[in-house]
């Protein structure tokens, strides 16, 4: 089974300023799909330039011609079902079917209280997960949505012409916990992972290929218990957060070795961060495009 190789554009710069340049670049590489961060700051960065993901995917839409598109990921922490919808269609549309929507429960980063709300509990998070994600797929589906729940309302929502991907567009749903994993299994085109966050400051690379591998025979049992076979969901692993951090950018090889090891586990897609000097994403820009080039081709 052929693994794809992705990238994660972080929006920190200007589009004038290298902005529309790694995008350019990415499709170039022959990366299957560009994803960025859907957040309103984010960690470090906060304190510096960071723009909106619709415009910067809109954009990079305009300037592209293969490359898939996405977020890894949006969340309910300021996004509305029924605002989103519209702008996904939209996007859609100006890619001519190029996105694909990373979606998730959510945070306790800066967007979780940006809007002035008070920080939701991890409970309050999947409830308005496990409502946010049926609803979206409504509302990308049927031209006109009612709709009344615990947190999110949609009056005669109107969303023609729908999206050029039908029924619609893909949801990639990063998820590790068991309410997120049904959703998943039930939602999803694709499972997004990061691995086990507890693992990440002094967890080893074995134990993190066994967190990972529980997580996958978690959303094995998720999908069984819908009558669905695991195989039709792409499974994709977020790279950057697992304790070997950067090291599988350190070379070809190294990489290959990670992607391998986890193509074992059953993922058919790997994100690689494009290099930030001086952050938690630095690599040297030779070898990550080194990777990207050759990396494919040894690992069908």
């Amino acid at each position: 089974m052929s693994l794809r190789l992705s990238t994660v554009i972080l929006p920190y710069r200007r589009w004038s300023e290298g902005g529309r340049g790694a995008w350019q670049r990415a499709e170039q590489l022959g990366f299957h799909t560009g994803y960025t961060y859907d957040h309103l700051s984010w960690r470090t960065f906060r304190d510096g330039p960071w723009f909106g993901a619709v415009p910067t995917l809109t954009a990079a839409a305009a300037v592209t011609d293969r490359l898939r598109l996405g977020t890894l990921v949006t969340s309910p922490n300021f996004r509305h079902p029924v605002t989103l919808a519209k702008e996904l269609i939209s996007l859609d549309d100006i890619s001519d079917g190029r996105i694909t929507l990373g979606i998730g429960a959510g945070g306790t980063g800066f967007d979780a209280t940006a809007l002035g709300q008070e920080l939701w509990t991890p409970r309050e998070r999947a409830d308005r997960f496990a409502e946010f994600v049926p609803l979206l797929g409504r509302l990308l589906t049927e031209d006109s949505v009612s709709y009344e729940g615990d947190f999110y309302a949609a009056h005669e929502a109107r969303n023609i012409p729908g999206c050029v991907q039908r029924p619609r567009l893909p949801f990639a749903v990063a998820a590790t916990g068991p309410r997120g994993l049904r959703l998943a299994a039930r939602h999803g085109q694709a499972w997004v992972t990061t691995g086990d966050p507890k693992l990440y400051e002094n967890g080893t690379p074995e134990q993190s290929i066994q967190a990972i591998r529980g997580q996958v025979e978690k959303l094995a049992d998720a999908c069984a218990e819908i009558g669905r076979d695991t195989k039709e969901l792409d499974k994709i692993l977020l790279t950057g957060f697992t304790p070997d951090r950067a090291r599988p950018l350190e070379s070809l090889d190294a990489f290959v070795d990670f992607a391998g090891r986890h193509r074992e586990l059953g993922f058919t897609e790997i994100v690689i961060h494009w290099p930030i000097p001086d952050s938690d994403f630095a690599a040297d820009e030779k070898v990550f495009e080194q990777i990207a080039m050759e990396a494919p081709a040894q690992l069908r």
